[in-house]
């Protein structure tokens, strides 16, 4: 029997041989909405994946075994080894439904759940998505998160708070009067923006604080020139006109669009869930208020409001007549009422 010596050098030449064989595997660490966290490229037979330290991917979920799987190249497929792990470790399908993943043989595309985590698997030959243009939205939402844009915003906000005080004050007040309260409403404001962005922070999206603040104070400032809009045009208007209800529907489709571009900045989501929300928190947010004001009052209110706002007649539209010009025009229309009355 003949025995042939092998050198080191076809040794060599056969691992490499053998490596390239194994096709390479990506592995990605996705949220539960599916953003991408990490991602890992491995070619290797034996891959595995826990919170020890000598696993070629290393989870901190405090639900995953030390070495809760791994993954092998076996004939020519991808199959999963769960470790008998207390968690155990499941694959969703297209239902979106889960069931054990031992054994599985992998596909392009799957996604493996183990403890709170999940994990994307991904061929190098995957297909990627279009490339997604820029949305109108864009240019705006880089505008108002410039630093200098972002203080105009906020100091135009509190200059018409400041004046929102003094026209509702029934008293005179200083500067110092107004300084305070307006600060305060401006910073009671930015809770809405800071929380977003919080919640978006915790849900492991991008916090983009500057950006929420610049859109939020934006359209601020465009709901306070709507409300001193629809101000002046139920001054000029009769009670039953219709124009201030289409005032009011301005106002309502401002804070969807402020709801629906906080949606949008803070979280990767489909539009139809977008736009529910946005709608869900306007409805919220004006349905109350707008029932309260148009539901039908009792003639005598045993807890009248005051109302200190005092519209000047600068306000008026159209120029306000004489006391005389009012009284010839009155006596105009008697004289015309009983001429019409004789004819009879």
């Amino acid at each position: 029997m003949e025995i042939k010596a092998i050198s080191p050098q076809s040794m060599t030449m056969q691992n490499i041989a053998t490596k390239e064989t194994i096709p390479e595997l990506i592995i990605e660490e996705v949220s539960k909405n599916y953003k991408l966290l990490h991602r890992h490229r491995l070619t290797k037979e034996n891959i595995h994946i826990g919170r020890d330290y000598h696993n070629d991917v290393i989870l901190a979920d405090p639900h995953i075994c030390p070495s809760h799987l791994s993954i092998e190249f076996i004939d020519g497929k991808w199959k999963i080894i769960d470790h008998q792990t207390v968690n155990g470790t499941f694959i969703e399908n297209v239902k979106h439904k889960k069931h054990a993943a031992n054994q599985y043989i992998i596909q392009d595309g799957d996604i493996i759940t183990l403890g709170k985590s999940q994990l994307r698997m991904v061929f190098n030959n995957h297909q990627v998505s279009p490339t997604l243009a820029f949305s109108p939205f864009e240019s705006f939402i880089d505008l108002m998160r410039h630093p200098i844009a972002l203080f105009l915003s906020i100091l135009l906000f509190t200059i018409v708070a400041g004046g929102v005080f003094y026209f509702n004050k029934p008293t005179e007040v200083n500067f110092s009067q107004l300084l305070v309260p307006a600060i305060g409403m401006t910073l009671g404001f930015t809770i809405w923006p800071a929380g977003v962005s919080l919640v978006s922070h915790l849900s492991k999206h991008d916090a983009r604080v500057m950006t929420q603040l610049g859109v939020s104070f934006a359209f601020f400032n465009l709901m306070w020139f709507s409300d001193i809009l629809e101000t002046i045009v139920t001054f000029n208007s009769a009670s039953n006109a219709i124009l201030p209800m289409i005032i009011m529907l301005i106002s309502i489709a401002l804070a969807f669009s402020l709801f629906w571009l906080n949606s949008y900045i803070g979280f990767h989501m489909s539009a139809r869930r977008r736009i529910i929300i946005a709608a869900s928190i306007t409805g919220l947010l004006f349905g109350g208020s707008y029932l309260v004001r148009y539901s039908n009052k009792p003639e005598f209110n045993p807890r009248p409001q005051y109302d200190a706002t005092i519209m000047m007649p600068n306000f008026l539209v159209a120029p306000s007549s004489s006391v005389d010009s009012f009284i010839e025009d009155s006596s105009k229309l008697f004289d015309k009422t009983s001429k019409e009355a004789q004819k009879k």
